[in-house]
């Protein structure tokens, strides 16, 4: 099993959530004040720096949706599944994406993607 931190479409109540149905919820946490999450317009983007700490959930999940989660996230070309580290110090797994992917997208200051005021949570 391998510990994947997700705080987006990914999050229980959003669209992307589906994917997660035979993982295992094991907490919610922030990052580490580290990151910066931008809004891509239906989705949210976390970059490698910043000073914000990033609210989302950790689940554990199976190889299988690990994949799935891959090409879901793009992996390794949109997103890079890498090793960051939660507010509690531990190390798992999240989809942050490189700068070369981001062009100037407004920052969602909060760390929260749903927070933001236009988007609702179903």
């Amino acid at each position: 099993m391998t510990k994947v931190f997700v705080y987006g479409t990914l999050r229980a109540g959003d669209i992307n959530h589906v994917y997660l149905k035979q993982s295992s919820f094991v907490e919610k946490n922030t990052t580490e004040p580290q990151y910066t999450l931008v809004n891509l317009g239906l989705f949210p983007a976390m970059l490698a720096k910043g000073n914000t700490a990033v609210h989302g959930e950790v689940y554990n999940v199976d190889d299988r949706t690990l994949l799935t989660l891959d090409r879901l996230e793009g992996h390794p070309n949109f997103y890079v599944r890498e090793q960051i580290k939660l507010s509690n110090g531990e190390q798992v797994n999240a989809y942050v994406m490189p700068d070369n992917n981001v062009g100037k997208h407004t920052v969602i200051e909060s760390g929260d993607w749903f927070q933001v005021p236009s988007y609702n949570v179903t």
